[in-house]
């Protein structure tokens, strides 16, 4: 006879026992959940606080605070140089340092700050290399400053490469070599110049009107615009033929919006602190060609294009809808900057 005594216990037995594994298991797999749990919290919280933009800081005060703590002596070109260095030092040594080349959460997760940081990034390169082709040249013949042409293709390298070597240990080399130059550019015995001209100034005006003119562009084109083929056959136009021209509708993409809305926030960022500090070399020059109110109404537009967003995303509503369009908000303020450097550079090509 079988034993269903023994057999009903052995089953019994082996119940209980798929139970305790189980109890056993569960607290270990509600411990994991919870530690991935908390991660993500920690790392949501962390990215948010990672995200908001750097504060403007007074350039000449730091420049004075900046010159003490070096001991060098405040000369023309200085406040350029310096604050420069500094707006490139932000983009390492904000909170969350330069994120974006970042690997691993919560950097690869944010686009805003790294969209933020390539604007930054994209004034402090032009800068730079105004820096070395006319601001420290007395004529096109002149030999490039050493340090100066070493540091334009430090800010040149790959803004997401994360080693071998990183952008980071780059644009630290870069910054290196402005501040050589910038201790033997106070240095009455070295051989250090910073050329102060219209025509130098008004080449780098040239860089950043093109610069804010192809934002305003992409700024724009959140809400769609037709853009129109101005490439008629020059045949046909001494012949008076009417071309057709073609139609061409730009609009960016949806997910590209907020990068570039980031990015003429991160160049208007920069290019109001180099301004102010253009506004303080360039003083005589500016004085002379009756363009310093332009400079401070540039640097007006710049700062209003940089006030706070109180929306939790970007939107982007049509030109007369019931949603904002922050896109054309943010065209409108670049737009009007152009303008005013147009006005600027008209006024130091005048004699």
């Amino acid at each position: 006879m079988l034993d269903w005594k023994n057999r009903f216990g052995r089953l019994g037995l082996s119940g209980n026992s798929a139970r305790a594994d189980g109890a056993t298991r569960n607290p270990l797999l509600l411990g994991i959940a919870l530690l991935i749990g908390l991660y993500l919290l920690v790392a949501l919280l962390v990215g948010w606080y990672w995200s908001s933009e750097p504060d403007r800081f007074p350039v000449q005060q730091h420049v004075r605070q900046a010159a003490d703590a070096s001991q060098q002596q405040i000369v023309n070109g200085y406040t350029t140089v310096e604050t420069l260095k500094q707006v490139a030092s932000t983009l390492l040594d904000k909170p969350g340092g330069y994120l974006s080349n970042d690997i691993a959460p919560p950097g690869i997760w944010l686009d805003n700050m790294p969209s933020w940081e390539y604007g930054v990034l994209v004034q402090v390169r032009d800068l730079s290399r105004a820096l070395r082709k006319d601001f420290a040249r007395s004529q096109s013949q002149s030999t490039e400053d050493p340090d100066l042409s070493k540091a334009e293709p430090l800010f040149n390298f790959d803004n997401r490469s994360w080693a071998l070597p990183a952008s980071e240990s780059e644009y630290r080399n870069g910054i290196r070599y402005l501040n050589r130059y910038l201790a033997r550019l106070s240095d009455p015995t070295a051989k250090a110049q910073f050329y102060s001209r219209a025509d130098n100034l008004n080449n780098w005006l040239g860089d950043v009107g093109t610069r804010l003119g192809s934002l305003s562009q992409r700024l724009s084109a959140s809400v769609g615009r037709v853009r129109l083929d101005g490439q008629v056959a020059a045949e046909l136009e001494r012949e008076g033929v009417r071309q057709v021209v073609e139609e061409e509708r730009v609009e960016t993409s949806w997910m590209q919006i907020d990068n570039v809305f980031y990015e003429a926030r991160g160049q208007a960022w920069a290019l109001s602190h180099l301004l102010r500090a253009i506004e303080v070399d360039f003083a005589d020059v500016l004085a002379k060609k009756n363009a310093a109110i332009s400079v401070r109404q540039i640097i007006r537009e710049l700062e209003a294009a940089q006030e706070p967003l109180w929306s939790p995303m970007v939107l982007n509503g049509s030109g007369y809808g019931v949603l904002a369009n922050h896109s054309l908000v943010m065209a409108n303020y670049i737009s009007r900057a152009n303008a005013a450097i147009i006005d600027l550079r008209n006024l130091l090509s005048q004699g």
